[in-house]
């Protein structure tokens, strides 16, 4: 599904990601752990259009995305949320996953202007779906709410669901449940297994170690933005390079 060959990103002489090379594979949940400052949020950026390479390249479904814009690259079907959560904050619920659902609408301003039928079954789609979307994730009794007004797990889930209304084969997980408590996290686990059923394959930054190695197929470390380990999720938790440098020990 996605695969990166010797990617590079340098700013001036900082290098932030340095020859990493990853394959994530259809079908999986495929982690991504290191230290804060590894370079994995930026790794991201670079994998979703946000930053160019400075080498390497980004093989998606197929086609080298490298240099791709990000909404180019959500047209052809990956989707992502943010370690910070980015939503609109004024809008409702209801909007921000119509929001999600933009490189997927073919309508145009004339159409939408004289309400073509063209526009008016698009518009029974988009509300349609969104009712889906909403009922996928629990948040179906606060459509109407603003999602600044939403808790901080509700935020995360809103944000997930927006980019799986984009229909996307491929979704980016940067630190999903971070600010989530222990049910939240539970139900997050279960969320993650039906969006697997979704024919959706999944690339995950998460800090907890617990979700990992409960959800994980396959497991990437990153420290200094350099590749440090890779496996299976035990593998990984019982490197001691890994556990030196993240996971620590009892010394």
């Amino acid at each position: 599904m996605l695969k990166t060959d010797g990617v590079t990103i340098r700013f001036g002489g900082l290098v932030a990601v340095n020859k990493v090379s990853i394959h994530v594979r259809k079908g999986q949940i495929t982690g991504l752990i290191g230290p804060n400052g590894a370079g994995k949020t930026t790794f991201f950026n670079c994998i979703s259009g946000v930053y160019k390479p400075s080498e390497g390249h980004v093989i998606f479904d197929g086609k080298e995305i490298e240099g791709m814009r990000p909404h180019k690259i959500n047209e052809i079907g990956m989707a992502r949320t943010y370690q910070v959560i980015n939503l609109f904050r004024k809008m409702t619920v209801q909007e921000n996953i119509m929001v999600g659902m933009h490189t997927r609408l073919k309508s145009n301003f004339w159409s939408d202007m004289l309400r073509l039928p063209k526009q008016r079954r698009e518009e029974k789609f988009v509300r349609e779906e969104t009712e889906k979307w909403m009922e996928f994730v629990g948040l179906q009794d606060m459509a109407d709410q603003q999602a600044g007004s939403l808790s901080y797990g509700k935020q995360r889930l809103l944000e997930i669901v927006r980019g799986l209304a984009s229909d996307p084969k491929l979704l980016l997980l940067d630190e999903p449940v971070a600010g989530m408590n222990s049910k939240e996290k539970e139900e997050f686990d279960a969320l993650l297994r039906r969006i697997l059923d979704l024919d959706v394959t999944i690339l995950m930054i998460e800090h907890d170690m617990k979700l990992v190695m409960g959800v994980c197929d396959y497991v990437y470390c990153l420290e200094h933005g350099t590749l440090l380990a890779q496996g299976v999720p035990e593998e990984v938790q019982n490197n001691p390079d890994v556990i030196a440098a993240y996971l620590g020990g009892d010394e």
